[in-house]
């Protein structure tokens, strides 16, 4: 809903500035809760480091072995590694 504010504008003699009303757009308070699936379930999951790094600069999501999608944005020594992604690494190195 917009709001008046009012805004000083420059005068051309010495006399105090004169002021305008202007309208402004009110600031948004709702809040939309998340539905992403990126916290819940707290591992760390595998990806090429060449991936992980152009995530970590670009902000675009990458996705895990374990098909998961997202932005990396934590610390992830700090998780364990996800059994999901653990088994497709072991799956992929028994084809090699």
């Amino acid at each position: 809903m917009p709001t008046m504010s009012a805004l000083p504008t420059r005068s051309s003699g010495p006399s105090a500035p004169t002021l305008v009303p202007v309208e402004t757009e009110a600031p948004r308070t709702d809040v939309t809760p998340s539905t992403d699936d990126g916290d819940h379930d707290r591992y760390a999951h595998i990806v090429s480091k060449a991936d992980a790094s152009r995530a970590y600069v670009t902000g675009e999501p990458i996705t895990a072995l374990c098909g998961k999608k997202w932005t990396p944005s934590r610390d992830p020594d700090r998780y364990p590694v996800c059994p999901s992604c653990k088994e497709v690494l072991a799956s992929l190195n028994a084809e090699e």
